[in-house]
């Protein structure tokens, strides 16, 4: 019975949260919700608090520092470059 659990346990997904940081360049939090695959090149969605809006960015970069993550994105409504250091 244990190795049946373990077995559709694995089978069964687990559901991400959003993940949280910081924008540096506005001071505001923000969101990667569940289901942005954030590598190099890709478009993502985030959850600007600063704004109250949603945002799509493309990733430039990803760069980790201890417990941290630095995400170059270029933000396609503003023309800008953004870091966010997330958590």
């Amino acid at each position: 019975m244990k190795k049946m659990i373990a077995l559709i346990s694995l089978l069964i997904p687990m559901t991400a949260s959003a993940w949280d940081g910081y924008d540096n360049n506005s001071g505001s939090y923000i969101e990667i919700d569940k289901g942005n695959l954030v590598r190099s090149g890709q478009d993502i969605e985030i959850y600007d608090h600063g704004t109250g809006e949603y945002k799509n960015v493309e990733v430039q970069s990803i760069d980790s520092y201890g417990t941290s993550t630095e995400v170059e994105v270029y933000d396609y409504d503003t023309g800008e470059y953004r870091i966010l250091e997330m958590d």
